[in-house]
């Protein structure tokens, strides 16, 4: 019962021990309060308790239940720390016990094997239990004992026999009411799709598991660790390294196992790294080896060395020193036969090669290199990069690019198993080094077009395919529903008070929580992309009179690829560090320029923008011709108003992720019947002063929207449900809800949303547009069928990106243009309102007579009154894509 019911064995066995048994039941109650204290509280308690059931039972003279109770008081010793008592208790553990008893004693050694690392006793031990238990016909017994040895197998690398193991296990679980354990199982099969390679499946199970042991009020320590692994693998570190940390504040309150602590702090370190904290990493793997030495556990100190080492390398020069160590842990890590083996090689190898120690490096690399052709998607990318190190060692531009093309499709492959476009976006850091050599060894031998390719290789990947659409899951819509309606409440509470609603906020977190859960349970469903790109395509598609200017970032100097006229030139610029700090002062220009009285930036904003210039396009800004410009910026660079640039300003200029996305939206053909769509949302400044100008002004085509405040112009039709084509629909106050919006956006030809936009840096796919009964955010748009063809999104903020994995941007912006928009004119900073105004009516009077957006915002910028408020409005706004 303690494991079923925790709580009830606590409250029975304390009942138990006040009404004066005999010393084999006391025995048994000290016992299950011993294992209470041990997995939910304080273990120096547990050591109290049970180590007075192991005197009452030899008390009373029954040698069974001093073997079980050593076995129970074995597994507490070890998660103490004291590995050398723990092992001691088992000796006379499986001395006094014999048949059924000792088979359950083998089993709990077979455990703590397990945490110790020492993974062939643990096999040798479950080997020898499982029959007898079987033989006794105890099916929870020998349900632990299958799940005990699959995990075993798992950390060996045998996904095939782990998997055997836990569905036999399984099947055991459901003819039995063992609800802890029946979760542990759900939590085994998470690990088992983790290792397998489904990160969706196994993020889908492991909170499966967590909402099965909040229900029985159980810790939940070790599902943390196996959680944190998994938001490691989805690119997701920093929120690994705070849950590792938070476990480690909640152990330390409880006076909880250090076996754990030190567990934890291994995740913490190696999420600290992979998130770009190499001091943190450092410390915390610091702690870790002395814990894990002190605890006798080889295997895991080990893997601790292993992180401490690339800390190292994170936070200085490598050194002699440094290979060596490195070597030994992969040496270690070999003989235990651990999967994390190749990465201690490779970094072996990497140390070795930036040293120069080519000889030692090959000898690494050469180690590392084997895992490339079997395994899971993260060490067969392991090998793959030691692959293409030793070829760079060797000089062989080929052999680096194929290595390194190998190595992407093994991303890419792994990549479309996930369906929500956040973690794709993320797993592109993975690749991140592969990229990086490819384009370096094609700078060397391929010239511009090949460096192009490379470039294009890994750069806004995850608009490649549309993301897997939301489940037509009850439980997602309705977290969404709710979110929608607290994020009003708590709006409308600051707005009416000027004051936070902590508790409307609390519970508006918990369900952000529960519906970006859902969304990263969805797997992938399109394969990987076969449509590469094509130079030769895009060069066509271009002509003689677009150019295209793709920026490529090497060893922090811009290259500037400019593509035209049939063929590619680069041109290198300047340092891009230098780049994002004259971007970050034009940004705070723009948002002085904002507000009326700051004319005298005026000057300093474009001064600002000749600098840029020179440091982002150099001597290709004397190239440009005179025709159309797209540019294609690296995700650094998202929030450079492009049009301020002296070369740029007086263009027809567009904005792309990448080459490809560009010839996507070049390709995607309008809808038919043109239906265009007006959206006011509520509080904006302007009031959203030019929606009613353009409803007059398509009067003709309009379509009152269900419930309007206006009369229907002479001859309109009245609708209901979506518009017909070609027809205009005007969705202001009560009209402007999100499920009508949506259902009239999807498929629309063209979409005017007037609306406050808001950017969650912390989680970009929050990021939102305000409506009358809440956000409409990210998440929302990734439901349409097809997102309209062209979308204006006037208000400030909404061409405000993330800059995550590889080169990937996460934002309002890229989340339309996978799923059918082919252009988005949207703003980078902020804006006067009333500015913004005039500046729309004149682009949608450039579209009108059918022009493209941006040359239709060319012209319109034009029109503007030359002051400087209207000249910053001009210059903030970009278009996106290429419809």
């Amino acid at each position: 019962m303690v494991f079923a019911a925790p709580g009830e064995a606590l409250t029975r066995a304390e009942e138990l021990l006040g009404a004066d048994p005999s010393p084999l039941h006391a025995s048994v109650a000290h016992q299950v309060i011993g294992i209470w204290q041990r997995d939910f509280g304080d273990t120096r308690r547990a050591l109290a308790h049970l180590r007075r059931a192991r005197d009452l039972a030899a008390r009373a003279e029954s040698a069974e239940r001093e073997a079980d109770v050593l076995a129970t008081l074995g597994v507490a010793l070890v998660h103490a720390g004291r590995t050398r008592a723990g092992l001691a208790a088992f000796e006379r553990g499986v001395a006094r016990g014999s048949g059924h008893t000792r088979a359950r004693v083998l089993f709990r050694r077979a455990y703590v094997w397990w945490v110790l690392g020492r993974h062939g006793e643990a096999l040798e031990d479950v080997r020898r239990a499982i029959p007898v238990l079987r033989q006794a016909d105890d099916v929870i017994w020998t349900a632990r004992a299958l799940t005990l040895r699959a995990t075993v197998h798992l950390a060996l690398g045998s996904v095939e026999r782990a998997d055997a193991d836990f569905t036999a296990a399984e099947a055991l679980w459901d003819t039995t009411g063992q609800e802890h354990d029946k979760a542990d199982a759900v939590e085994s099969r998470g690990l088992a799709a983790f290792r397998s390679g489904d990160v969706p499946a196994a993020l889908r199970l492991l909170d499966e598991a967590a909402e099965r042991y909040a229900k029985l009020g159980t810790p939940t320590f070790m599902l943390t660790i196996r959680r944190c692994e998994v938001l490691m693998a989805a690119g997701l570190a920093t929120e690994a390294l705070a849950e590792a940390d938070a476990a480690v504040a909640a152990l330390d309150g409880i006076g909880g196992q250090s076996t754990r602590k030190a567990e934890l702090l291994l995740v913490a370190a190696r999420a600290a790294r992979l998130a770009g904290e190499p001091q943190t990493a450092l410390a915390r793997a610091a702690v870790a080896v002395r814990l894990f030495a002190g605890q006798r556990r080889t295997w895991y100190e080990t893997h601790a060395r292993l992180v401490l080492i690339e800390a190292r390398v994170a936070t200085g020069p490598g050194s002699g020193r440094l290979v060596a160590d490195a070597a030994a842990v992969a040496e270690r890590l070999a003989a235990f036969g651990a999967p994390a083996a190749p990465e201690a090689s490779l970094l072996a190898g990497r140390i070795a090669l930036d040293l120069g120690w080519t000889a030692d490096a090959e000898r690494h690399l050469a180690v590392a290199a084997r895992s490339r052709h079997g395994g899971p998607p993260l060490a067969r990318m392991t090998g793959w990069a030691a692959q293409a190190l030793r070829a760079r060692a060797a000089g062989s531009a080929r052999g680096v690019l194929e290595a390194c093309r190998r190595g992407l499709d093994v991303l890419d492959d792994h990549r479309m198993t996930l369906g929500a476009s956040e973690l794709r976006a993320r797993a592109t850091a993975q690749g991140a080094e592969l990229a990086a050599l490819a384009q370096r060894a094609s700078l060397v031998s391929g010239g511009p077009r090949r460096l192009l390719g490379w470039s294009e290789r890994w750069r806004a990947t995850v608009l490649s395919a549309p993301p897997t659409r939301p489940p037509a899951d009850p439980v997602l819509l309705t977290a969404m529903t709710a979110f929608r309606e607290l994020a009003a409440r708590a709006e409308e509470a600051r707005t009416d008070g000027g004051r936070p609603a902590p508790a409307l906020e609390r519970e508006q977190r918990r369900l952000e929580r529960e519906i970006r859960s859902r969304t990263l349970h969805m797997r992938g469903e399109a394969p990987g992309d076969g449509d590469r790109f094509d130079v030769g395509r895009l060069l066509r598609r271009l002509g003689d009179e677009v150019r295209l200017v793709e920026l490529a970032v090497l060893d922090g100097r811009v290259h500037v690829l400019l593509c035209g006229q049939g063929r590619v030139r680069r041109f290198e610029a300047g340092l891009l560090a230098e780049a994002e700090v004259e971007a970050e002062h034009v940004q705070a220009g723009l948002r002085r320029l904002a507000h009326p009285g700051a004319e005298a930036r005026l000057p300093l904003v474009e001064a600002a923008g000749a600098r840029l210039e020179r440091l982002l396009l150099g001597p290709a800004a004397a190239h440009l011709g005179s025709g159309p410009v797209v540019v294609v910026p690296p995700g650094r660079l998202h929030r450079v108003p492009w049009a301020l640039l002296p070369a740029l300003r007086e263009r027809v200029l567009s904005v792309s992720p990448s080459a490809s996305s560009w010839l996507r939206a070049r390709d995607t053909a309008p809808p038919p019947g043109g239906r265009q769509v007006l959206v006011r949302g509520p509080g904006l400044a302007s009031g959203g002063a030019e929606v009613p100008e353009l409803s007059d002004r398509y009067a003709g085509r309009r379509t009152p929207s269900e419930g309007g405040t206006g009369a229907p112009p002479s001859g309109a039709r009245t609708g209901s449900g979506t518009a017909g084509p070609g027809a205009t629909v005007v969705l202001e106050g009560g009209d402007a809800r999100v499920p009508r919006v949506l259902r009239e956006l999807d498929g629309a030809a063209l979409a005017h949303i007037a609306a406050h936009g808001t950017f969650r840096a912390d989680s970009p796919l929050f990021s939102s547009l305000r409506m009358a009964d809440g956000p409409l955010i990210v998440h929302d748009f990734e439901r349409l069928d097809r997102s309209p063809y062209r979308i204006i999104l006037p208000c400030c903020d909404t061409a405000r990106f993330a800059s995550v994995g590889a080169d990937e941007l996460l934002g309002l912006v890229t989340a339309l243009l996978p799923l059918g928009t082919a252009g988005v004119v949207a703003c980078t900073a902020p804006v006067n309102d009333a500015a913004v105004v005039p500046l729309m009516l004149a682009l949608h009077k450039g579209l009108d007579a059918g022009l493209s957006l941006a040359e239709a915002l060319r012209d319109a910028r034009a029109a503007l009154p030359g002051d400087a408020v209207h000249q910053a409005t001009g210059w903030a706004f970009s278009a996106f894509g290429a419809a």
